[in-house]
């Protein structure tokens, strides 16, 4: 890969590099090559100090390598050079990242309310709103998100994931049914479909969606333990505890969930010693 420095020959005073430079640091992020945008975003930066999209993609490019108090300078700088709806997000990020929660909001404020609005703005905030217990206004926000931006699978998910929070289990299936609608195998929307199945005791048609995401992604760790709860709960408990037992034997980090996940059943309650526990759910152990 060349050097956005190498671009620079037989362009005329620098302000081709930096275009090129630019280009090339975009793509990468967008490829999730970080660090590269960085070296990119830098090397612009050292044509040009000042220029805006070089110290916003700086900024990105370091948010998306968790350094967000570095990133916050570039950003600051570039949204003071030239504010916009995805400059304010992008700080607000950065900032709430950092722990400074109301500078945080007032940005992400600025990038929804602005016309027109940036939409991943909404997310953040949303995400913010309800992480401060201002749930009627998180609401409001993802609503408002998904009527400008209603194919958004993401929105669509974010919304679900605060119903369920809510324990609003009618409402967070019309959401994760709408991610589907967008996005039919993704995962996240049927796992879940089927966590707000399982909250209103449909457990039969739990399972088939839990089932749907181990089909998708096997080894989902969360769809396995759902689906071993559902199954306990439906009184399959030999289905039960296989899907527990491989999932144990496939991270055995996951031990002390499926501990629980029988205990709540009622069905580990009678185990007198770890030990045992332990070979019950890894007889191979």
């Amino acid at each position: 890969m060349k050097k956005a420095s190498e671009l620079a020959k037989g362009r005329d005073g620098g302000k081709g590099a930096i275009e090129d430079a630019l280009r090339l640091g975009v793509a990468a992020l967008d490829q999730q090559r970080a660090e590269e945008a960085e070296r990119f975003a830098r090397d612009a930066l050292a044509r040009d100090p000042r220029h805006p999209e070089a110290l916003h993609l700086l900024g990105l490019a370091l948010l998306a390598q968790g350094r967000a108090r570095e990133a916050l300078t570039p950003l600051e700088q570039a949204t003071r050079a030239h504010a916009s709806p995805a400059r304010e997000a992008h700080l607000g990020k950065a900032l709430l990242q950092v722990g400074r929660t109301d500078e945080a909001l007032a940005h992400l404020e600025r990038a929804v309310d602005s016309k027109p609005p940036f939409a991943p703005a909404f997310r953040e905030l949303g995400i913010l709103l309800s992480t401060l217990r201002r749930f009627d206004q998180a609401e409001a926000v993802f609503k408002r998100g998904l009527e400008i931006e209603p194919t958004s699978v993401e929105l669509s998910l974010d919304l679900g994931a605060f119903y369920i929070l809510r324990a609003d289990a009618r409402n967070a299936k019309i959401a994760f049914a709408r991610a589907l609608v967008n996005a039919p195998r993704d995962t996240r929307a049927l796992h879940g479909l089927g966590v707000a199945l399982l909250y209103e005791g449909d457990l039969t048609r739990a399972v088939e969606r839990f089932r749907q995401v181990l089909a998708i992604q096997p080894g989902h760790p969360g769809a396995q333990l759902d689906l071993a709860q559902s199954l306990l709960q439906l009184g399959r408990a030999d289905d039960a505890v296989a899907g527990l037992r491989s999932m144990v034997l496939a991270s055995p980090q996951s031990y002390g969930k499926a501990l629980k996940a029988l205990v709540g059943s009622g069905r580990g309650r009678f185990f007198i010693r770890r030990s045992a526990a332990a070979r019950f759910l890894n007889p191979e152990a």
